[in-house]
């Protein structure tokens, strides 16, 4: 067996921790040892170093890539407003791969500047968008692809619509959906968009410091249409305290013939409607499950939650690494969603739609009025 791959991991106890398990999950990957984990704060190094069974800790993440030169780099945290200066030292330092928790960043300015930093380290980044490595979503990227709900006519997403609906779930949660948006429909070409705060247009009186460091925020409620690849219309909507249970956090594929139904995480409900009009009541015609096999199978893999989805993200970093190409949810597309984010805070700003790539190239909720 070839020398495994020296991984160190960064995390933050208190400002967006570990993510969710971008830390365990390279203890189930055999190809890796874990080196050393660094978090400013004593008490939470502790524990990592307890939890990922290695002796080297450090307080600043810099001292660590400096002395240890990992090969690949899982940072964790998920508030955003680390992940830039991470990214842009690793790149620096020599890694071959990051493992990154998503949301990407917290401006295209900052996307811009990652993005370069590691093409021209040729380092490989890979975000934890864990839906992206599902057999299900293989299944209904598969079915819209083989013509079961036909010609793919729009899909719709909705944001969690907890206490953080609008702005915040667009960020922290949209990111998800508008990924698998981006996947399932093709890359985006405009926006149009509102956001309203307790029934009135956004401005500058609503703009405040977001929660998770994601920097000037706006709005409990989001309106958003996208044009995607060969006339296929994406609407994303979010609106605070409108959350449902179970949660429609997720996204609906609607066609010709039918409709597809998922929501997120390594093994998500998934469902299939052969219905041309989109009505079962009056049709007679029933949802079928989607599984990893033909649809209406039972699904025979175990729900591992975020750590299997994990695993596999990191399996595929580390084939991305010795075949030299990107990664199944690279930083590349992350950029193209956190484009999708803040274009529709830019739509708003400008008042009509708005085309990629964006020319404003910060949060657009900086300079509203």
């Amino acid at each position: 067996m070839p020398n495994p791959y020296r991984v160190a991991v960064i995390g933050n106890t208190g400002r967006g921790d570990y993510g969710h398990g971008l830390d365990v999950a390279w203890l189930d990957v055999p190809q890796v040892e874990l080196v050393a984990v660094a978090d400013p704060h004593q008490e939470g190094l502790n524990q990592a170093k307890k939890r990922l069974q290695v002796d080297r800790g450090f307080t600043d993440y810099r001292e660590m890539l400096a002395e240890m030169k990992p090969d690949i780099v899982s940072i964790c945290p998920r508030w955003l407003d680390q992940h830039r200066d991470m990214v842009l030292l690793a790149a620096t330092e020599g890694v071959k791969g990051i493992y990154l928790e998503k949301p990407l960043c917290r401006s295209l300015e900052e996307a811009d500047a990652m993005i370069a930093a590691c093409q021209s380290n040729h380092v490989k980044v890979a975000i934890a968008h864990q839906t992206r490595y599902s057999p299900i979503l293989a299944s209904v990227y598969r079915m819209i692809h083989e013509g079961r709900i036909g010609e793919p006519l729009e899909i719709r997403a909705r944001g969690k619509e907890d206490r953080r609906g609008g702005g915040e779930d667009l960020w922290v949660l949209g990111t998800h959906v508008l990924n698998l948006m981006h996947y399932l429909g093709g890359t985006p070409t405009w926006c149009q968009a509102t956001v309203m705060q307790e029934g009135d247009p956004v401005d500058a009186s609503h703009v405040h410091e977001g929660n998770e460091g994601i920097g000037p925020l706006a709005g409990d409620h989001v309106e958003a249409t996208f044009m995607l690849a060969n006339g296929v219309l994406g609407f994303f909507n979010s609106r605070r305290n409108a959350s449902a249970d179970p949660t429609r956090f997720g996204l609906m594929i609607y066609g010709t013939e039918g409709i597809l139904a998922m929501n997120t995480g390594y093994l998500p409900a998934a469902s299939w409607l052969p219905d041309p009009s989109w009505t079962p009541a009056r049709t007679g015609k029933r949802w079928i499950p989607v599984t990893s096999q033909a649809p209406g199978e039972l699904e025979i893999l175990p729900d591992g939650g975020h750590h299997a989805g994990n695993i596999l993200a990191c399996q595929d970093l580390i084939a991305a690494i010795e075949d030299n190409r990107s990664p199944e949810s690279s930083i590349e597309d992350a950029a193209i969603t956190t484009e999708m984010i803040v274009s529709v805070f830019e739509s708003h700003r400008l008042g009509k739609k708005v085309f990629y790539p964006l020319q404003n190239r910060k949060n657009p909720l900086s300079g509203l009025y």
